[in-house]
C-alpha cells in the first residue's frame, strides 16, 4: 500500500511540486538561450576578426604597392642623373662641330694666300667664340676694374696712372660659365702710388 500512496502522491501535484516542476523547465531552457548568445557572440567577433583581417591585408596590399612606386620612381630618377651626367656636353659639342668643320677644311686647303687664311681663321674664331658664348662661357677682359682674387690673378703690380689695385693689362684672358670662373684672367695690377 505504501506504493498507492505514493503514487496518488505523484498524480496530485501540490503547489510546492509545480513550483518545483517550473524552476526545472526553466533551468533547462536557460541553458539552451544561454548556449545560443554564447554562439552569436562567436558569429559576431568571428565575422569582426574576419572583417580586421580583410582591412589589414588591403592596407599590406597598398603598403606594398606604395612602396614599389617610391622604389620604381628613385629608380627612374637615378636613371635620369645617370643620363644627364652622360649627356650634359651633347649640346655643347654639338656647337663645336662646326669649328672642327672648319679647322679641317683649313688644314686640307693647299692656298697660298695668306689673306684667305688669315680671313678663314677669324671666321673660325668666330665660330668657337659663338659656340662658347652658347655654352653660356663668357670671357673676362678686365681692364680698369678692381681687382678681384676671385676672378683674377696677378702676375706683377706694375706703376700705372690708374687707381691702385685695378687691373692695368690682361696677359691671358679668363672664362666664366654661368658666373662660375672657369679660369682666372692673368693680369697686370696697377701698384700703390
Amino acid at each position: 500500500m505504501e506504493n498507492t500512496q505514493e503514487n496518488s502522491a505523484s498524480q496530485n501535484p501540490t503547489p510546492a511540486d509545480d513550483n518545483a516542476r517550473q524552476a526545472a523547465d526553466t533551468t533547462s531552457t536557460a541553458p539552451a538561450d544561454a548556449a545560443a548568445a554564447p554562439q552569436t557572440a562567436p558569429n559576431e567577433a568571428e565575422a569582426a576578426l574576419a572583417e580586421a583581417q580583410a582591412t589589414i591585408a588591403a592596407l599590406k596590399e597598398d603598403f606594398l604597392r606604395a612602396k614599389a612606386e617610391t622604389e620604381n620612381v628613385r629608380r627612374r630618377s637615378q636613371e635620369d642623373v645617370a643620363k644627364a651626367h652622360k649627356f650634359a656636353i651633347e649640346n655643347f659639342a654639338e656647337n663645336l662641330l662646326p669649328v672642327l668643320d672648319s679647322l679641317e677644311a683649313a688644314l686640307s686647303d693647299q692656298s697660298s694666300d695668306l689673306a684667305k687664311v688669315r680671313e678663314g681663321v677669324e671666321l673660325t674664331l668666330r665660330q668657337l667664340t659663338g659656340a662658347l658664348e652658347k655654352g653660356r662661357v663668357i670671357a673676362l677682359n678686365p681692364v680698369g676694374e678692381k681687382f678681384d682674387p676671385h676672378r683674377h690673378q696677378a702676375i706683377s703690380m706694375v706703376p700705372a696712372e690708374q687707381d691702385p689695385n685695378t687691373v692695368v693689362t690682361v696677359l691671358q684672358k679668363g672664362y666664366v660659365i654661368a658666373d662660375r670662373v672657369l679660369r682666372p684672367a692673368l693680369v697686370t695690377v696697377a701698384a700703390q702710388k
